[in-house]
């Protein structure tokens, strides 16, 4: 939720870290996000799942990637 929020108001993902005991937003908004992005027009809750599953699952390993850390790839991958 909390990189889909950003991606929506335009925020530069590049150093940007999930935060595990973040606040933010609303229940209601997070299920508006995820049913907007899921890319299924009428999606079950199996469907809302697999793609939040799938979502966690790469920006966990894109945040653990020295190809996407802003520090060691500086402007070379820029948004990569």
């Amino acid at each position: 939720f909390q990189y889909l929020r950003r991606f929506d108001l335009g925020y530069d993902l590049d150093t940007f870290q999930y935060e595990a005991h973040s606040e933010e937003g609303s229940p209601a908004e997070c299920l508006q996000l995820f049913l907007l992005h899921c890319g299924i027009m009428d999606p079950s809750w199996a469907e809302l799942r697999n793609f939040t599953w799938f979502l966690n699952i790469q920006l966990r390993d894109c945040e653990n990637s020295v190809f996407c850390n802003p520090d060691f790839v500086q402007d070379t991958l820029r948004g990569f």
